[in-house]
Protein backbone atom coordinates (compact mmCIF):
# COMPACT_ATOMS: atom_id res chain seq x y z
CA UNK A 1 0.00 0.00 0.00
CA UNK A 2 1.32 3.20 -0.72
CA UNK A 3 2.34 5.72 1.67
CA UNK A 4 1.26 9.11 1.50
CA UNK A 5 3.61 12.19 1.26
CA UNK A 6 1.79 13.41 4.50
CA UNK A 7 -0.32 13.06 7.34
CA UNK A 8 -2.31 16.34 6.86
CA UNK A 9 -2.08 18.76 4.31
CA UNK A 10 -3.60 22.51 5.16
CA UNK A 11 -4.56 25.40 2.41
CA UNK A 12 -4.30 28.46 4.28
CA UNK A 13 -2.08 29.90 7.07
CA UNK A 14 -4.16 32.11 8.59
CA UNK A 15 -5.45 31.58 12.33
CA UNK A 16 -7.41 27.93 11.88
CA UNK A 17 -5.02 26.32 9.65
CA UNK A 18 -1.28 27.62 11.58
CA UNK A 19 -2.42 26.66 15.00
CA UNK A 20 -3.89 22.64 13.33
CA UNK A 21 -0.66 22.66 11.74
CA UNK A 22 1.26 23.28 15.10
CA UNK A 23 -1.29 21.32 17.40
CA UNK A 24 -0.75 18.17 14.89
CA UNK A 25 3.09 18.68 14.42
CA UNK A 26 3.64 18.74 18.01
CA UNK A 27 1.65 15.66 17.86
CA UNK A 28 4.39 14.27 15.38
CA UNK A 29 2.15 14.30 12.09
CA UNK A 30 3.90 14.96 8.89
CA UNK A 31 2.27 18.79 8.24
CA UNK A 32 2.19 20.45 5.00
CA UNK A 33 0.92 24.17 5.17
CA UNK A 34 0.45 26.09 2.31
CA UNK A 35 -0.25 29.99 2.55
CA UNK A 36 0.04 31.71 -0.94
CA UNK A 37 0.84 34.88 1.12
CA UNK A 38 2.13 35.45 4.42
CA UNK A 39 1.82 33.85 8.11
CA UNK A 40 -1.33 34.86 9.85
CA UNK A 41 -3.80 35.71 7.22
CA UNK A 42 -6.20 38.68 7.35
CA UNK A 43 -6.31 38.50 10.86
CA UNK A 44 -2.56 38.92 11.60
CA UNK A 45 -1.68 40.72 8.84
CA UNK A 46 -4.63 43.69 7.55
CA UNK A 47 -7.16 42.56 10.19
CA UNK A 48 -7.40 42.45 14.14
CA UNK A 49 -3.79 42.80 14.92
CA UNK A 50 -3.12 45.97 12.80
CA UNK A 51 -6.40 47.74 13.88
CA UNK A 52 -5.64 46.83 17.11
CA UNK A 53 -2.04 48.66 17.51
CA UNK A 54 -3.78 51.58 15.59
CA UNK A 55 -6.59 52.23 17.91
CA UNK A 56 -3.83 51.03 20.81
CA UNK A 57 -2.42 54.59 20.04
CA UNK A 58 -5.25 56.17 19.08
CA UNK A 59 -6.65 54.81 22.89
CA UNK A 60 -3.00 56.41 24.37
CA UNK A 61 -3.67 59.68 22.78
CA UNK A 62 -7.63 60.17 24.12
CA UNK A 63 -6.19 59.09 27.79
CA UNK A 64 -3.65 61.57 27.45
CA UNK A 65 -5.96 64.59 26.07
CA UNK A 66 -8.23 63.54 28.81
CA UNK A 67 -5.73 63.06 31.88
CA UNK A 68 -6.63 66.50 33.16
CA UNK A 69 -9.71 65.03 34.91
CA UNK A 70 -7.62 62.54 36.79
CA UNK A 71 -5.00 65.23 38.15
CA UNK A 72 -2.69 64.27 35.30
CA UNK A 73 -1.45 67.68 32.74
CA UNK A 74 -0.55 66.44 29.96
CA UNK A 75 -0.77 69.86 27.74
CA UNK A 76 0.67 69.73 24.01
CA UNK A 77 -0.21 66.20 23.26
CA UNK A 78 0.25 65.19 19.85
CA UNK A 79 0.69 62.23 17.56
CA UNK A 80 2.73 61.47 14.53
CA UNK A 81 0.98 59.05 11.90
CA UNK A 82 3.76 58.10 10.20
CA UNK A 83 5.31 56.66 13.74
CA UNK A 84 1.80 55.33 14.45
CA UNK A 85 2.16 53.09 11.32
CA UNK A 86 5.64 52.37 11.86
CA UNK A 87 4.29 51.21 15.53
CA UNK A 88 1.77 49.02 13.24
CA UNK A 89 4.38 47.52 11.31
CA UNK A 90 6.48 46.31 13.79
CA UNK A 91 4.18 44.76 15.60
CA UNK A 92 2.77 42.84 12.59
CA UNK A 93 6.24 41.64 11.59
CA UNK A 94 6.83 40.55 15.18
CA UNK A 95 3.90 38.39 15.32
CA UNK A 96 4.30 37.09 11.59
CA UNK A 97 7.70 35.80 12.53
CA UNK A 98 6.27 34.36 15.95
CA UNK A 99 4.04 32.47 13.77
CA UNK A 100 6.74 31.41 11.80
CA UNK A 101 8.76 29.82 14.27
CA UNK A 102 6.44 28.29 16.40
CA UNK A 103 5.52 26.10 13.04
CA UNK A 104 9.75 25.34 12.90
CA UNK A 105 9.63 24.53 16.33
CA UNK A 106 6.61 22.08 15.50
CA UNK A 107 8.20 20.25 12.70
CA UNK A 108 5.37 21.64 10.13
CA UNK A 109 6.71 22.26 6.18
CA UNK A 110 5.74 25.81 5.90
CA UNK A 111 5.37 26.10 1.82
CA UNK A 112 4.37 30.42 -0.07
CA UNK A 113 2.45 28.82 -2.64
CA UNK A 114 -0.85 28.28 -3.99
CA UNK A 115 -2.45 25.62 -3.41
CA UNK A 116 -5.58 23.47 -5.14
CA UNK A 117 -7.68 21.13 -3.58
CA UNK A 118 -7.97 18.19 -6.33
CA UNK A 119 -10.28 15.53 -4.67
CA UNK A 120 -9.59 13.56 -1.23
CA UNK A 121 -6.11 12.79 -0.58
CA UNK A 122 -4.90 15.05 -3.42
CA UNK A 123 -3.72 19.02 -3.30
CA UNK A 124 -1.86 20.07 -5.70
CA UNK A 125 0.79 23.10 -4.45
CA UNK A 126 2.60 25.00 -6.79
CA UNK A 127 2.07 23.09 -9.87
CA UNK A 128 2.99 19.60 -8.08
CA UNK A 129 0.84 17.01 -6.85
CA UNK A 130 0.94 16.19 -3.03
CA UNK A 131 -0.99 13.14 -1.23
CA UNK A 132 -2.33 13.38 2.79
CA UNK A 133 -4.33 11.32 5.00
CA UNK A 134 -6.32 14.22 5.93
CA UNK A 135 -6.49 17.60 4.44
CA UNK A 136 -7.68 20.48 6.03
CA UNK A 137 -9.33 23.67 3.58
CA UNK A 138 -8.37 27.28 5.69
CA UNK A 139 -8.58 29.76 2.81
CA UNK A 140 -10.02 32.42 5.12
CA UNK A 141 -12.77 35.51 3.64
CA UNK A 142 -12.50 38.52 1.55
CA UNK A 143 -14.20 41.78 2.28
CA UNK A 144 -17.42 42.30 0.16
CA UNK A 145 -17.97 44.88 -2.22
CA UNK A 146 -21.20 45.01 -3.49
CA UNK A 147 -22.19 46.81 -6.13
CA UNK A 148 -23.12 50.32 -5.51
CA UNK A 149 -22.94 52.62 -8.26
CA UNK A 150 -19.81 54.36 -8.44
CA UNK A 151 -17.96 52.33 -5.69
CA UNK A 152 -15.85 50.14 -8.50
CA UNK A 153 -12.59 51.53 -9.60
CA UNK A 154 -12.96 54.78 -7.25
CA UNK A 155 -10.04 55.79 -5.92
CA UNK A 156 -11.82 57.51 -2.82
CA UNK A 157 -13.40 53.82 -2.08
CA UNK A 158 -11.12 51.49 0.16
CA UNK A 159 -11.93 48.33 2.20
CA UNK A 160 -10.60 47.77 5.55
CA UNK A 161 -6.43 47.02 3.98
CA UNK A 162 -6.75 50.05 2.11
CA UNK A 163 -7.85 52.54 5.17
CA UNK A 164 -5.02 50.45 7.63
CA UNK A 165 -2.34 51.68 4.67
CA UNK A 166 -3.34 55.56 3.94
CA UNK A 167 -0.24 57.81 4.70
CA UNK A 168 -2.35 60.55 6.68
CA UNK A 169 -5.61 60.89 8.73
CA UNK A 170 -8.33 61.72 6.23
CA UNK A 171 -10.08 65.42 7.68
CA UNK A 172 -13.71 63.65 6.42
CA UNK A 173 -14.45 59.79 6.25
CA UNK A 174 -17.57 58.21 5.43
CA UNK A 175 -18.00 54.71 6.50
CA UNK A 176 -20.58 52.18 5.16
CA UNK A 177 -21.56 49.62 7.35
CA UNK A 178 -22.10 50.17 11.13
CA UNK A 179 -20.93 46.67 12.10
CA UNK A 180 -17.36 45.48 14.14
CA UNK A 181 -15.42 46.53 11.43
CA UNK A 182 -17.04 49.86 10.23
CA UNK A 183 -17.45 50.83 14.09
CA UNK A 184 -13.88 50.50 15.19
CA UNK A 185 -12.44 52.50 12.58
CA UNK A 186 -15.02 54.90 12.58
CA UNK A 187 -13.77 55.17 16.57
CA UNK A 188 -10.33 54.68 15.89
CA UNK A 189 -9.92 57.99 13.19
CA UNK A 190 -12.56 60.59 15.19
CA UNK A 191 -9.67 59.80 17.78
CA UNK A 192 -7.17 61.00 15.49
CA UNK A 193 -9.36 64.29 14.55
CA UNK A 194 -11.22 63.41 11.16
CA UNK A 195 -14.67 64.18 10.85
CA UNK A 196 -16.90 60.56 10.64
CA UNK A 197 -20.21 59.50 9.76
CA UNK A 198 -21.43 56.14 9.39
CA UNK A 199 -24.22 54.88 6.89
CA UNK A 200 -26.00 52.15 8.50
CA UNK A 201 -28.93 50.29 6.59
CA UNK A 202 -30.45 48.40 9.86
CA UNK A 203 -32.11 50.01 12.97
CA UNK A 204 -28.78 49.96 15.04
CA UNK A 205 -24.73 48.84 14.84
CA UNK A 206 -23.38 45.85 15.67
CA UNK A 207 -26.24 43.76 14.60
CA UNK A 208 -25.27 40.27 17.59
CA UNK A 209 -25.39 43.15 20.26
CA UNK A 210 -27.74 43.18 22.31
CA UNK A 211 -30.06 46.85 21.34
CA UNK A 212 -30.24 48.57 24.31
CA UNK A 213 -26.23 48.59 24.84
CA UNK A 214 -25.33 48.65 21.32
CA UNK A 215 -27.41 52.32 21.71
CA UNK A 216 -25.13 53.17 24.54
CA UNK A 217 -22.34 52.20 22.57
CA UNK A 218 -22.93 54.35 19.68
CA UNK A 219 -24.11 57.33 22.27
CA UNK A 220 -20.55 56.60 23.51
CA UNK A 221 -18.39 56.90 20.45
CA UNK A 222 -17.10 60.69 20.76
CA UNK A 223 -17.48 62.72 17.10
CA UNK A 224 -18.71 59.90 15.17
CA UNK A 225 -22.13 60.51 13.33
CA UNK A 226 -23.85 57.64 12.97
CA UNK A 227 -27.13 56.78 10.12
CA UNK A 228 -29.02 54.54 11.17
CA UNK A 229 -31.84 53.09 8.50
CA UNK A 230 -30.11 54.22 5.95
CA UNK A 231 -29.47 52.84 2.39
CA UNK A 232 -26.60 53.06 0.03
CA UNK A 233 -27.87 54.16 -3.51
CA UNK A 234 -24.24 55.32 -5.00
CA UNK A 235 -20.98 56.83 -4.37
CA UNK A 236 -20.28 60.29 -6.36
CA UNK A 237 -16.43 60.44 -5.76
CA UNK A 238 -15.70 60.59 -2.17
CA UNK A 239 -19.84 61.80 -2.09
CA UNK A 240 -21.83 58.76 -0.28
CA UNK A 241 -25.42 59.02 -1.28
CA UNK A 242 -28.13 57.53 0.41
CA UNK A 243 -31.70 57.63 1.48
CA UNK A 244 -32.61 58.11 4.88
CA UNK A 245 -35.77 56.11 6.94
CA UNK A 246 -38.03 58.52 5.46
CA UNK A 247 -36.71 58.47 1.62
CA UNK A 248 -35.07 61.42 1.59
CA UNK A 249 -31.78 61.81 -0.46
CA UNK A 250 -28.83 62.93 1.84
CA UNK A 251 -24.94 63.36 0.89
CA UNK A 252 -21.84 62.44 2.94
CA UNK A 253 -19.00 64.56 1.78
CA UNK A 254 -15.80 62.51 2.30
CA UNK A 255 -11.93 62.06 1.39
CA UNK A 256 -12.08 59.02 2.00
CA UNK A 257 -15.24 55.78 2.04
CA UNK A 258 -14.58 52.88 4.07
CA UNK A 259 -16.47 50.12 2.79
CA UNK A 260 -17.47 47.93 5.80
CA UNK A 261 -20.28 45.76 4.54
CA UNK A 262 -19.31 43.23 6.05
CA UNK A 263 -16.56 39.80 5.04
CA UNK A 264 -17.49 36.28 2.63
CA UNK A 265 -16.18 33.15 3.17
CA UNK A 266 -12.95 32.49 0.55
CA UNK A 267 -14.76 29.73 -1.69
CA UNK A 268 -13.24 30.39 -4.83
CA UNK A 269 -10.19 29.74 -6.69
CA UNK A 270 -8.72 26.80 -4.98
CA UNK A 271 -10.47 23.44 -6.39
CA UNK A 272 -14.03 23.66 -4.73
CA UNK A 273 -16.01 23.25 -7.45
CA UNK A 274 -13.45 20.47 -9.43
CA UNK A 275 -13.01 18.80 -6.08
CA UNK A 276 -17.20 17.99 -5.39
CA UNK A 277 -16.73 19.69 -2.13
CA UNK A 278 -20.54 20.73 -0.58
CA UNK A 279 -20.22 24.49 -0.29
CA UNK A 280 -22.36 28.32 -1.38
CA UNK A 281 -21.59 31.37 -1.21
CA UNK A 282 -22.13 31.19 2.34
CA UNK A 283 -19.15 28.85 3.15
CA UNK A 284 -18.24 25.17 2.97
CA UNK A 285 -20.65 22.99 4.75
CA UNK A 286 -18.99 21.09 8.13
CA UNK A 287 -20.78 19.07 10.86
CA UNK A 288 -20.35 20.19 14.79
CA UNK A 289 -16.66 18.66 14.15
CA UNK A 290 -15.85 20.40 11.02
CA UNK A 291 -16.11 17.17 8.63
CA UNK A 292 -17.04 17.90 4.76
CA UNK A 293 -19.20 16.15 2.64
CA UNK A 294 -15.57 14.43 1.62
CA UNK A 295 -14.07 11.94 3.34
CA UNK A 296 -10.87 13.05 5.56
CA UNK A 297 -11.38 16.89 4.01
CA UNK A 298 -11.94 18.95 7.04
CA UNK A 299 -12.43 22.89 6.91
CA UNK A 300 -12.08 25.58 9.65
CA UNK A 301 -12.11 29.54 10.17
CA UNK A 302 -14.14 31.82 7.99
CA UNK A 303 -14.42 29.75 4.37
CA UNK A 304 -16.80 27.86 6.89
CA UNK A 305 -19.12 30.51 7.29
CA UNK A 306 -20.02 29.53 11.04
CA UNK A 307 -18.32 32.41 12.59
CA UNK A 308 -15.79 34.73 11.05
CA UNK A 309 -13.60 35.69 13.67
CA UNK A 310 -9.73 34.74 14.52
CA UNK A 311 -10.67 32.85 17.64
CA UNK A 312 -13.69 30.84 16.31
CA UNK A 313 -11.06 29.57 13.84
CA UNK A 314 -8.78 28.78 16.75
CA UNK A 315 -11.08 26.02 18.08
CA UNK A 316 -12.12 25.09 14.82
CA UNK A 317 -8.65 24.39 14.44
CA UNK A 318 -8.52 22.56 17.95
CA UNK A 319 -11.58 20.13 17.22
CA UNK A 320 -10.11 18.99 13.95
CA UNK A 321 -6.80 17.94 15.50
CA UNK A 322 -8.33 16.31 17.93
CA UNK A 323 -10.41 14.39 15.84
CA UNK A 324 -7.61 13.76 13.46
CA UNK A 325 -5.44 12.38 16.39
CA UNK A 326 -7.88 10.29 18.63
CA UNK A 327 -11.04 10.22 16.82
CA UNK A 328 -12.82 7.93 19.85
CA UNK A 329 -11.42 10.24 22.43
CA UNK A 330 -12.55 13.32 20.78
CA UNK A 331 -16.11 11.90 20.26
CA UNK A 332 -16.41 10.19 23.65
CA UNK A 333 -15.23 14.23 25.02
CA UNK A 334 -17.45 15.94 23.28
CA UNK A 335 -14.54 17.99 20.71
CA UNK A 336 -17.34 19.74 18.65
CA UNK A 337 -18.12 23.78 17.97
CA UNK A 338 -20.52 25.38 19.62
CA UNK A 339 -21.94 28.12 17.64
CA UNK A 340 -23.97 30.38 20.94
CA UNK A 341 -20.84 30.18 22.90
CA UNK A 342 -18.21 32.10 20.60
CA UNK A 343 -17.87 35.75 21.88
CA UNK A 344 -17.55 38.10 19.89
CA UNK A 345 -15.04 41.82 21.30
CA UNK A 346 -15.56 45.69 19.32
CA UNK A 347 -11.97 47.38 20.50
CA UNK A 348 -13.90 50.49 20.16
CA UNK A 349 -13.78 53.69 22.09
CA UNK A 350 -15.68 52.19 24.65
CA UNK A 351 -14.91 48.85 24.19
CA UNK A 352 -17.76 46.34 24.33
CA UNK A 353 -17.86 42.69 23.90
CA UNK A 354 -20.25 39.57 24.72
CA UNK A 355 -21.44 35.96 24.48
CA UNK A 356 -24.46 34.13 23.30
CA UNK A 357 -28.41 35.52 22.49
CA UNK A 358 -29.54 39.03 22.71
CA UNK A 359 -32.88 39.82 24.16
CA UNK A 360 -34.48 40.06 20.86
CA UNK A 361 -32.82 36.75 19.27
CA UNK A 362 -34.16 34.73 22.68
CA UNK A 363 -37.52 35.73 22.33
CA UNK A 364 -37.81 35.11 18.66
CA UNK A 365 -36.37 31.61 19.42
CA UNK A 366 -39.23 30.89 21.33
CA UNK A 367 -37.70 31.56 25.27
CA UNK A 368 -39.36 33.36 27.83
CA UNK A 369 -36.89 35.63 29.56
CA UNK A 370 -36.05 37.59 32.62
CA UNK A 371 -33.45 39.90 31.58
CA UNK A 372 -31.20 42.17 33.88
CA UNK A 373 -28.83 45.67 33.36
CA UNK A 374 -26.34 47.03 35.13
CA UNK A 375 -24.03 50.19 34.94
CA UNK A 376 -20.67 49.63 35.87
CA UNK A 377 -20.90 52.79 38.14
CA UNK A 378 -21.40 49.68 40.37
CA UNK A 379 -17.55 49.04 40.12
CA UNK A 380 -15.40 50.70 41.87
CA UNK A 381 -12.46 50.59 39.17
CA UNK A 382 -14.59 51.47 36.97
CA UNK A 383 -14.96 54.98 38.47
CA UNK A 384 -11.79 55.38 39.75
CA UNK A 385 -10.51 54.66 36.06
CA UNK A 386 -13.06 56.12 34.11
CA UNK A 387 -14.97 58.79 36.27
CA UNK A 388 -19.04 58.71 36.56
CA UNK A 389 -19.88 60.39 33.23
CA UNK A 390 -17.88 57.08 31.33
CA UNK A 391 -20.35 54.81 29.10
CA UNK A 392 -20.47 51.45 31.08
CA UNK A 393 -23.15 48.69 31.46
CA UNK A 394 -23.61 44.41 31.84
CA UNK A 395 -26.85 42.93 30.33
CA UNK A 396 -28.11 39.30 31.38
CA UNK A 397 -30.32 37.17 29.52
CA UNK A 398 -31.69 34.02 31.18
CA UNK A 399 -34.36 31.41 30.57
CA UNK A 400 -37.53 32.56 33.19
CA UNK A 401 -38.68 28.79 33.38
CA UNK A 402 -34.99 27.24 33.84
CA UNK A 403 -33.01 30.20 34.93
CA UNK A 404 -30.36 28.97 32.49
CA UNK A 405 -28.30 32.31 31.19
CA UNK A 406 -28.69 33.01 27.64
CA UNK A 407 -26.72 35.80 26.74
CA UNK A 408 -24.52 38.03 28.51
CA UNK A 409 -23.51 41.74 27.06
CA UNK A 410 -20.86 43.95 28.43
CA UNK A 411 -20.06 47.53 27.07
CA UNK A 412 -17.29 49.43 28.96
CA UNK A 413 -13.43 49.13 29.40
CA UNK A 414 -11.95 45.39 29.54
CA UNK A 415 -15.07 43.80 28.38
CA UNK A 416 -13.19 42.10 25.39
CA UNK A 417 -10.68 40.72 28.16
CA UNK A 418 -13.52 39.62 30.83
CA UNK A 419 -16.24 37.81 28.34
CA UNK A 420 -14.44 34.70 27.93
CA UNK A 421 -15.60 34.40 31.69
CA UNK A 422 -19.23 35.14 30.16
CA UNK A 423 -18.36 32.04 27.58
CA UNK A 424 -17.33 29.58 29.98
CA UNK A 425 -20.80 30.46 31.90
CA UNK A 426 -22.66 29.52 29.05
CA UNK A 427 -20.35 26.14 27.63
CA UNK A 428 -21.43 24.98 31.37
CA UNK A 429 -25.12 26.02 31.16
CA UNK A 430 -24.91 27.84 34.43
CA UNK A 431 -28.15 29.26 35.68
CA UNK A 432 -28.08 32.30 37.60
CA UNK A 433 -27.84 30.88 40.98
CA UNK A 434 -24.94 29.11 39.63
CA UNK A 435 -23.18 32.43 38.55
CA UNK A 436 -24.46 34.29 41.60
CA UNK A 437 -21.84 31.19 43.53
CA UNK A 438 -18.68 32.54 41.72
CA UNK A 439 -16.28 35.07 42.90
CA UNK A 440 -14.92 37.65 41.77
CA UNK A 441 -11.90 39.47 42.60
CA UNK A 442 -12.77 43.03 43.54
CA UNK A 443 -12.23 45.88 42.92
CA UNK A 444 -13.14 44.66 39.09
CA UNK A 445 -15.05 45.86 35.43
CA UNK A 446 -15.61 41.87 35.59
CA UNK A 447 -18.19 42.21 38.91
CA UNK A 448 -20.24 43.74 36.67
CA UNK A 449 -21.45 40.42 35.53
CA UNK A 450 -21.51 39.10 39.21
CA UNK A 451 -24.35 42.08 40.18
CA UNK A 452 -26.06 41.25 36.90
CA UNK A 453 -26.55 37.88 38.12
CA UNK A 454 -28.38 39.56 41.45
CA UNK A 455 -30.15 42.09 39.97
CA UNK A 456 -32.11 39.20 38.03
CA UNK A 457 -35.49 39.12 39.88
CA UNK A 458 -36.14 36.06 41.66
Amino acid sequence: MKMSDYDVIIIGGGPGGYLAAERLGHAGKKVLLAEKESLGGTCLNVGCIPTKSLLNSAKLYVHAKEASQFGVDATGVSYDWDRVQGWKADVVKTLVGGVGAAEKRAGVEVVKAHANLVKPGIVEVDGAQKTADHIIIATGSEPVMPPIPGAKDNPAVVDSTGLLAVEKVPERLAVIGGGVIGVEFASLFAAFGSQVEVIEMLPEIVPFMDDDLAAQLRKGIKGVDFHLGCKVTAIEGGTVIYEDPQGTVQRAEADAVLMAVGRRPLVNGWGAEQSGLDFTSRGIKVNDIMQTNLPNVWAVGDVTGRSLLAHAAYRMADIVAAHILNPAGASSSGEIFRDNTVPWAVYSMPEAAGVGLTEAKAKEQGYAVVTATVPLLLSGRFIAENGLKAPGAVKLIADADSRVILGIHMLGPYAPETIWGAATVLESEFTVEDLRQVVFPHPTVSEGIREAAWAVRD
